[in-house]
């Protein structure tokens, strides 16, 4: 089975300025995505899509692939999918090449490293008779016992809605049991070639859940300084 991962990593960041390739115990951050998916029993092939040149030099300084990225998708709105579908249209016109399956990595979550990877993508491939067209990173977060929310759709003026039927109320020990929440880490994204296609998203229509991983994605300085340490301490043994 041909697996691509694609790490995207663009130049603008707005908590972190240049956090992608900002050093990160030593090296650019960038480079521990790169090392997973480089090391990786299942990846076949590794690109980097970026549209800015420090970036691009980095990446090739690490032996990763790259693929330009044109400026319209290396924006602040930019979303991730028309991202992932850019570099595969642009391997099928220029080299025919079609993979099986689409890993998304992002750089900022330099914990998952190649073993957390092969975890994920075992799980993917040990579940396709399942009909699981898709596996994504993920932690679990609580419950919907007593859960309320703000609206989402209704941001002008204050509206709840409860997260389970109130009006059944559930025990405690059931929804603990039944009706876990779980949230995206951000580490690692699997998805058939054909439904990311279809659905142009790196979630599919049926997807599982890989649960044991790291939580390490960075969106402040905070994040940076917690991770440096863990991996400091991986490096020296301590973890």
């Amino acid at each position: 089975m041909e697996i691509l991962a694609i790490i995207p990593v663009r130049g603008g960041s707005k908590g972190i300025p240049g956090k992608n390739i900002k050093l990160l115990a030593g090296r650019p951050l960038l480079a521990y995505t790169v090392d997973a998916a480089l090391n990786s029993k299942y990846v076949s092939r590794t690109v980097v899509s970026t549209e800015n040149e420090k970036i691009k030099n980095i990446a090739k300084s690490l032996n990763v692939e790259v693929l330009d990225r044109p400026a319209k998708l290396a924006q602040d709105e930019t979303k991730t999918a028309p991202v992932l579908l850019h570099v595969l249209e642009q391997l099928e016109q220029k080299e025919g090449y079609i993979p099986d399956v689409v890993v998304l990595l992002q750089a900022t979550c330099p914990l998952r490293d190649a073993k957390e990877l092969d975890e994920t993508i075992e799980l993917f491939l040990n579940n396709q008779n399942k009909g699981i067209d898709s596996v994504f990173a993920a932690k679990q977060i609580g419950t919907t016992h007593s859960k309320w929310r703000k609206s989402p759709s209704c941001v002008s003026e204050p509206y709840y809605e409860c997260l389970f039927d109130y009006r059944n109320r559930p025990r405690r020990q059931d929804t603990d049991k039944h009706y876990p929440l779980f949230a995206e880490t951000g580490a690692t994204y699997i998805i058939r070639t054909d439904i990311l296609k279809k659905v142009k998203d790196f979630i599919g229509e049926k997807p599982e859940l890989y649960l044991n991983g790291s939580f390490g994605d960075i969106d402040n300085p905070e994040d940076f300084e917690n991770a440096e340490k863990i991996i400091l301490q991986r490096n020296t043994g301590e973890l």
